[in-house]
């Protein structure tokens, strides 16, 4: 069993989930972060060589979700079963889905927002969905930036600006922020956050 001492506003891991690690010696959520990282690094890696452009299919979500955590979790992939601490009801999951991935083509295509608002805009819907057991933080983030580089050809979200997401800090606390008031329908937070002025 994992000591999860998770960061404020991190998803925590229900006992089943928790089965699903790979690595059972990992007992402590430092050594479950330091294990995630080296294969977001291979993810991250993956993607580098990833040429294709069909980024906003379901299949490549879960692909994405699975080359940032396969190799420490079984489940990677996988729409979770269960409610958690934010996100939609499990069963719509894949129809709200389905349809931010819709919605994000669409903004693409006719160019209904600005390349870093439909990239914020995008980055919420998939957060507040919350699709995998966990992970979804750093997968949003990461999907995020490969909207960006596919549909517009534009550079990747200042993210950390130097500190660790993943860590209790203020650039942590911003953020979250950002998407609880985005979840009430103000953007201006995240479209900050994200780095658009004005």
């Amino acid at each position: 069993m994992i000591n999860d001492n998770a960061p404020v506003g991190a998803t925590p891991l229900d006992p089943d989930e928790q089965e699903g690690c790979k690595h059972k010696h990992i007992t402590t959520r430092e050594q479950l972060d330091e294990l995630e990282q080296v294969n977001i690094q291979q993810g991250l890696q993956w993607l580098q060589r990833y040429r294709q452009k069909d980024v906003l299919t379901d299949a490549f979500m879960r692909k994405l979700h699975i080359r940032l955590f396969g190799e420490v979790w079984s489940w990677a992939g996988t729409y979770r079963k269960t409610e958690k601490n934010i996100g939609i009801d499990p069963r719509e999951i894949a129809v709200q889905l389905r349809m931010l991935l819709e919605d994000a083509q669409f903004w693409a295509a006719n160019a209904t927002y600005p390349p870093l608002e439909a990239a914020a805009r995008f980055h919420h819907r998939l957060v507040s969905i919350h699709p995998f057991p966990n992970g979804n933080g750093r997968h949003a983030r990461i999907a995020t930036d490969v909207y960006l580089n596919k549909m517009f050809d534009h550079r990747p979200i200042e993210w950390a600006h130097g500190f660790d997401l993943q860590a209790n800090n203020q650039r942590r606390i911003d953020y979250l922020a950002a998407l609880r008031a985005a979840d009430k329908g103000k953007y201006d937070l995240l479209f900050r956050f994200v780095g658009i002025s004005g």
